[in-house]
């Protein structure tokens, strides 16, 4: 049963028709190419913008980007990824002092608008590209990132960029695109791992002193499975918000930067002071702060049934503390931890809708899928996945 798994479309055949695209919408060649891929956190949810830990690996999935540059002060950008807004056709005029960019719709432009403003690499000419992308927008494993991420690394191989910015200045400046131009207040976490995913290694960000530890998963026995809900409720943007506020609140009633300085003790001394629901908000961020760096270790000791308890810990917290989960979420982890060889799986992303991450031993997972279908109410999507590379440059 193992084809009930969705096929990842190869960075080639991406290319190939992006190419085949820009042909046909600009009536000549690309000469440049570059692509980002999608992530899916294995734990640390909703601790990013609390300064914590998050433990993201990069997926296969990725965006991918072609185009040249031109002799005109105009961008003009086509994308042929599903699931975004209309217009798929914008075009923008390269930013300068007197003339900044502003947000404006579709909203999917925003992201390369954002990142095109923050661009660090140097003067920016004009230019033409087409954008393409195997990640699913809406499924909590970061399409947005992937386009910031492939932007600046396009935009870096367009203007021939070697002036020294860090992969850490590469990755702020999309987060800033993030903030500004697309209004989404997102954690450090997704622009990093695009940035400086290595393939067959998770990655351990501190998202308060921006370290970062790469932690083999190069076993060959044991995958990951990134099942997508194909549901998404329309609450997350504003439900994130209040959760942070609720997190900042909570920080501030125990006299605290950020729950990175709390432990258990401290928010039990301060319960009484606190409300029934930022209690719990603070309960799950210190509680899976803390699981994040145990299962890092876990894993570096390749004790996968300690990572896999983690896991199923940290989606409990995610369901009951948080209240970030949803009943597809529930059900999709439900099933997989009935299946034997799975180690663990959670809810991965924001929440409310998206993907849940598993895992499971290679052998379990024909036995997986089958069951997860049969059980799930919906219709999920299927990809097995190892940890892949980062963003990077592309020959045509």
């Amino acid at each position: 049963m193992a084809d009930l798994q969705s096929p990842i479309p190869l960075v080639e055949d991406l290319v190939k028709q992006a190419v085949i695209s820009f042909k046909g919408k600009f009536g000549c060649e690309p000469t440049t190419a570059a692509c980002a891929p999608g992530r899916v956190n294995l734990i640390g949810e909703h601790t990013d913008y609390n300064d914590g830990f998050v433990f993201p690996m990069a997926l296969p999935l990725v965006t991918v980007i072609v185009g040249k540059k031109t002799e005109s002060q105009q961008c003009r950008v086509l994308t042929l990824t599903e699931g975004v807004d209309d217009p798929n056709y914008v075009e923008f005029p390269v930013p300068s002092e007197t003339s900044p960019l502003a947000p404006g719709t579709p909203k999917w432009a925003n992201y390369v608008k954002g990142v095109v403003a923050n661009y660090k690499g140097g003067s920016l000419p004009g230019f033409d590209c087409v954008i393409v992308s195997s990640v699913p927008v809406g499924g909590g494993v970061s399409s947005s990132a992937a386009i910031e991420v492939g932007t600046y690394t396009f935009l870096d191989q367009l203007t021939g960029s070697e002036n020294g910015i860090s992969k850490n200045e590469k990755a702020l400046a999309c987060q800033k695109a993030e903030h500004v131009f697309a209004g989404a207040p997102c954690g450090i976490m997704d622009q990093f791992i695009s940035i400086m995913g290595e393939t067959n290694h998770a990655l351990l960000i501190d998202c308060r002193s921006l370290d970062c530890r790469l932690v083999p998963l190069k076993d060959p026995n044991v995958v990951i499975l990134v099942t997508n809900s194909n549901v998404k409720h329309n609450i997350e943007a504003s439900e994130y918000s209040t959760r942070r506020a609720q997190c900042e609140n909570g920080a501030k009633v125990m006299g605290l930067t950020s729950l990175r300085d709390a432990n258990e003790k401290q928010l039990e001394e301060h319960k009484s002071n606190l409300d029934d629901v930022t209690y719990r908000r603070a309960r799950h961020v210190i509680g899976e702060i803390k699981r994040t760096e145990e299962a890092a270790n876990a894993l570096e000791n390749n004790n996968y049934k300690l990572f896999g308890e983690l896991m199923v810990q940290s989606h409990n917290s995610l369901r009951d503390d948080f209240e970030v989960s949803c009943t597809e979420l529930d059900q999709l982890v439900e099933a997989a931890m009935e299946v034997e060889g799975v180690y663990g799986s959670r809810m991965t992303g924001g929440g409310f809708g998206g993907c849940t991450v598993t895992l499971l031993k290679r052998d379990a997972v024909p036995a997986a899928l089958q069951h997860i279908k049969k059980r799930y109410s919906g219709t999920p999507t299927f990809y097995v996945c190892a940890a892949s590379q980062a963003a990077h440059g592309l020959t045509l």
